[in-house]
């Protein structure tokens, strides 16, 4: 403290408040023009000098002289939102969507934008002017059906349009997100009749087709016992056949053989008279009419 009190030893508090100013301005003067700056993660830094583009920034610490400046530049992923877009379709259908678009900066064209188009790399509103123009030009190429039912190649040739057109302000698209379509009120209650229509026709269709598939399957039984039956009046008739062939052979092979053996006629004679015997209980009978066969008796064998 003998630096802030006199040869007396008194306080001198003049020189205190010179230090502390001159403490101060050397702090101040550290603070103004500190050489260090930080880029952040996502961001370049765009050195400048006097308003002139010097130099590009990467991420990390920087040292920048006092005669220079650094500027923050977001190459992070943006969002640009288009409420709804408007346009017509080849079948003159007013349509109208709401898009997100995602895009980003191209990190060796931020000297490029920063200079020309914005100085924080947001693009949002030449992404949004963009992005109508694109739509216009996309929904015109398809009627309305079309449209709706190729939903994913109308979305892929919004976003390849809007690729090549931002690609001239410095930006990539990354991704679109496109909501339904709305068309107008009168369009979307025709859209619902005819689905309606369609639904019906397709009920009615499906009813004739089980009608015609149950008529068919009563058909196909009756087909299946009709040939049932004639399998087997086919089988009956066979069976008769064959059994009127087999006894009219045995008939022929028994005639044959009798006409081939007076022997087996006369046998048979034998046999006939023996069985007649054997059942003739001896009486003779008492009245005997002309042509009455008399047992034993044989006119033209005389006994």
């Amino acid at each position: 403290m003998s630096r802030y009190r006199s040869a007396s030893g008194q306080l001198q508090p003049e020189k205190i408040v010179r230090d502390v100013a001159i403490l101060a301005a050397v702090v101040l003067l550290i603070w103004t023009f500190w050489p260090f700056r930080q880029v952040p993660t996502g961001s370049r830094g765009v050195r400048t000098q006097f308003g002139a583009i010097k130099g590009i920034e990467s991420e990390g610490l920087v040292f920048v002289p006092p005669w220079q400046n650094v500027n923050l530049f977001s190459v992070r992923a943006e969002a640009a939102h288009i409420d709804k877009a408007t346009g017509s379709t080849s079948d003159t259908q007013p349509v109208d969507t709401d898009l997100t678009v995602r895009y980003s900066i191209l990190p060796d064209r931020v000297s490029e934008v920063y200079e020309k188009y914005s100085h924080n790399g947001d693009l949002s509103s030449y992404v949004q002017t963009a992005t109508q123009e694109v739509f216009k030009a996309v929904t015109a190429r398809y009627n309305a059906p079309d449209l709706i039912s190729k939903r994913a190649q109308v979305s892929n040739d919004i976003l390849e349009q809007l690729r090549h057109k931002l690609d001239k302000y410095g930006a990539q698209v990354i991704n679109i997100d496109m909501r339904t379509f709305a068309f107008s009120e009168s369009y979307m209650k025709a859209i619902n009749d005819k689905v309606t229509q369609e639904q019906l026709r397709l009920a009615a269709e499906n009813k004739v087709r089980t009608v015609e598939a149950e008529q068919k399957q009563k058909v196909a039984v009756a087909e299946a016992e009709a040939n049932a039956l004639k399998a087997q009046a086919d089988g009956e008739a066979y069976a008769t056949v064959k059994a009127a062939e087999a006894q009219a052979e045995a008939l022929r092979v028994q005639n044959e053989a009798l006409a081939r053996s007076k022997e087996v006629l006369e046998l048979r004679r034998i046999e006939v008279e023996r069985t007649k015997a054997e059942r003739w209980n001896g009486q003779l009978p008492t009245n005997i009419y002309a042509g009455t066969p008399i047992p034993f008796f044989d006119p033209q064998r005389g006994n």
